[in-house]
């Protein structure tokens, strides 16, 4: 479970912000993560929990709010996006493979809230 891990380097990025600026408490940390990042957000909550009550400082009673980004992919070919989860590696509007990712593999803090 990666999600554990995740979670521990998060808690070390507020943490380190919060001192930097003098911050006593936590209560919220919304976190942006893509559709296809391979997170689970039922296990990245549960660890969550755990990990606020135990691991950190300015974190114990922290709330964790998760906004999923959805998967977006680019066609070179006719320079169309479209939705990855639906469609996969083949563009729906000419058939091609020749695509990338564009949006919806990333795991990013959006914002914290603080007392």
């Amino acid at each position: 479970m990666h999600e554990l891990g995740i979670v521990f380097q998060i808690i070390k990025q507020v943490d380190q912000i919060a001192k930097e600026n003098q911050v006593q408490e936590v209560k919220k940390v919304v976190l942006e993560i893509g559709e296809v990042s391979g997170v689970v957000p039922k296990y990245l909550d549960d660890c969550w929990k755990w990990a606020v009550a135990n691991r950190s400082e300015h974190m114990k009673e922290c709330a964790l709010e998760i906004i999923t980004l959805k998967a977006t992919s680019y066609c070179e070919d006719c320079q169309e996006t479209y939705d990855t989860v639906q469609y996969g590696k083949i563009c729906p509007h000419c058939q091609k493979q020749n695509t990338y990712l564009v949006t919806g593999d990333e795991v990013s803090i959006r914002h914290i809230e603080v007392l």
